[in-house]
């Protein structure tokens, strides 16, 4: 019996000598990827940053919503850097630790989204 390799649980496959790297979410070649040419939300197109400390004891996070969910792990993975916390992507939205606000919507203003920061 073969034991299973790390992070190989979900049997889909990563890279075939005959294809390449495979999309996960499509399972074809990432040079023919049809799921991320697909918008996958409706949303007005506006990035909103907020608040939020319900459900964390008090703690206060950044949220970001509005991302389109190709770029969400690119997106969060440079605002963490950015503000120099940390954070997480999760359900569709990002979540930077502490008040983060302001530098949150200058980075993403600079990086061409149209921003509107909610909550007081």
């Amino acid at each position: 019996m073969k034991t299973p390799k790390r992070g190989a649980s979900d049997g889909n496959t990563v890279y075939s000598t005959d294809r390449g790297r495979i999309c996960t979410g499509c399972q074809r070649p990432v040079a023919g990827c049809v799921c991320r040419d697909k918008p996958a939300s409706t949303g007005d197109g506006v990035v909103r940053v907020s608040r939020e400390t319900k459900g964390r004891k008090g703690k206060g996070v950044t949220v970001v919503t509005g991302v389109p969910a190709y770029e969400l792990e690119r997106v969060g993975k440079a605002l963490r850097k950015r503000c120099g916390t940390g954070g997480t992507v999760k359900d569709g939205h990002i979540e930077i630790q502490g008040e983060q606000r302001e530098l949150v919507a200058t980075q993403l203003q600079a990086s061409g989204y149209t921003v509107k920061v909610a909550g007081g």
